[in-house]
């Protein structure tokens, strides 16, 4: 069974933020999809397990911009 995730992300402000962020959350293990919406600065990611935070976080900081929070 898959798990969806939001998670809150500043800094975002056009399409290469959302396909720098989608990139690098794709290829977290486990993960199957990546939804960003630039609108509210989120993105839901599905994956097989909730994903270990700090690794989010590192996936976050490698696109360019900062980990806000998270909605379950």
């Amino acid at each position: 069974m898959s798990t969806t995730t939001t998670y809150q992300i500043t800094g975002m402000t056009c399409g290469h933020c959302a396909g720098a962020v989608t990139r690098e959350l794709s290829v977290l293990p486990g993960v199957h999809d990546v939804e960003v919406d630039l609108g509210s600065g989120t993105a839901k990611v599905t994956s097989d397990a909730v994903l270990p935070i700090d690794a989010v976080r590192n996936a976050v900081d490698e696109a360019g911009y900062e980990l806000a929070g998270v909605d379950a």
